[in-house]
């Protein structure tokens, strides 16, 4: 049913249920593409709510949207970009290439690539680099 989907959740119950749905279970909220635990799910939940709940948190589209208040075409690897440094608030270059799926210490300039580019579309502000850290900027 979640195959594909990164999830963080610290709640073993929850952990259990995602891992049934086939979701891949991660132990860093920051690697994942929805933190369980922030959702704030009321229970009782059936399982097409819990489904629903969490493949609207991993849209992108809707995030972007809330993110620049309209509809911003992104290459699938930037959308991940900005909406992980959105998310966590700040990521350093290692965690990033995690999130998006690269190990931690793979050589590729993919992810500095698109940081590139998301700069030349939006300002060099949009994305910063404060001590090792990146973070989305000015908007």
């Amino acid at each position: 049913m979640l195959s594909g989907i990164r999830i963080f959740t610290s709640d073993e119950y929850w952990q259990r249920i995602a891992t049934d749905l086939n979701a891949t279970m991660v132990a860093d909220a920051k690697i994942a593409d929805v933190n369980l635990d922030s959702l704030k799910l009321q229970l009782p939940v059936s399982l097409i709510e819990l489904k629903t709940a969490i493949i609207a948190a991993s849209d992108g589209d809707a995030i972007i949207k809330q993110i620049f208040g309209k509809r911003v075409d992104l290459s699938p690897l930037q959308t991940q970009i900005v909406i992980k440094l959105y998310q966590s608030g700040g990521m350093t270059a290692e965690e990033l290439k995690m999130s998006i799926g690269y190990a931690k210490n793979a050589a590729t300039h993919t992810v500095e690539t698109a940081i590139y580019s998301l700069r030349k579309l939006f300002g060099h502000d949009f994305i910063i680099n404060e001590n090792g850290l990146f973070r989305i900027g000015r908007i």
